[in-house]
């Protein structure tokens, strides 16, 4: 690809992933080109590229527009990103470093402290991105890595994090806790459930995004209660708390992925 052809790419995927681009929002090449300030041959090469990552999609008689998955197909792409995530999780329990271990807990640290409000929700997707990526490129495989951020990129359209409500926010923000208490303690097996648990948790959010209705859906809840607190234990982020109720673990201990 072209020095125009990157140019082209990188404006068009950062226009769609900041949702300045909708989805299903039809992609005109003359107003690419515009855009990016580059001609229409480029425009096309980024348009292809993106096809293939699955953010752009082609229809006859249409051109390209920004992909509209239907529910069906996130449902299947949910699945796959918590297969390929659990299992990229457990491979960087045996591999990843202090450093980036000391990233992760610092990313949740910072999700803990930003508002729950709707206008955090950007920052929120940032810091999430940067903490699942740290996970796949700990794995040690980068095609596995690569596969990830693109299942990832495919559902950064729907802007999640905007839609979520307080309590499904606050179990996201519990999930990256125990996701980094895991990798601490190098237990693949943990890593791999927990993360898996996490991803589908997210599902129903967008699949009622998908649908065009709002959904109320229940995180994890503390013993003896019914809503999750409205703060971290204590204030602020800490390890593990065993004594948390977790979905996907049975009382012998032992987890279920959500699957």
């Amino acid at each position: 690809m072209g020095k125009a052809a990157e140019t082209a790419y990188a404006v068009i995927r950062t226009r769609i992933l900041s949702g300045d681009f909708s989805r299903g929002e039809r992609l005109r090449e003359e107003e690419l080109a515009q855009l990016a300030g580059v001609s229409r041959t480029p425009i096309r090469e980024a348009l292809r590229r993106l096809d293939a990552e699955g953010l752009v999609e082609f229809q006859p008689n249409r051109g390209a527009s920004v992909t509209a998955w239907t529910e069906q197909e996130l449902d299947s792409l949910y699945e796959a990103r918590a297969l390929m995530e659990g299992y990229a999780a457990g491979q960087a329990a045996k591999r990843i470093s202090e450093e980036a271990l000391d990233r992760l807990a610092e990313l949740s640290k910072q999700m803990w402290e930003l508002d729950t409000g709707s206008g955090s929700a950007d920052e929120m997707t940032r810091l999430n991105n940067e903490f699942h990526r740290i996970i796949a490129a700990a794995s040690g495989n980068s095609h596995l890595e690569s596969q990830v951020r693109g299942l990832t990129d495919a559902v950064l359209v729907y802007r999640t994090f905007r839609h979520y409500t307080p309590e499904r926010l606050m179990a996201s923000k519990f999930y990256h806790d125990e996701i980094v208490a895991a990798l601490r303690a190098r237990d693949g097996a943990w890593a791999s459930a927990i993360i898996r648990a996490h991803i589908l948790a997210a599902r129903p959010t967008i699949q009622s995004l998908v649908r065009g209705v709002s959904e109320s859906v229940p995180g994890p809840a503390t013993p003896g209660d019914t809503q999750i607190p409205d703060s971290h234990p204590n204030g602020n982020p800490g390890p593990h708390d065993p004594t948390r109720h977790d979905p996907t673990r049975h009382d012998d201990g032992l987890y279920d992925g959500g699957l």
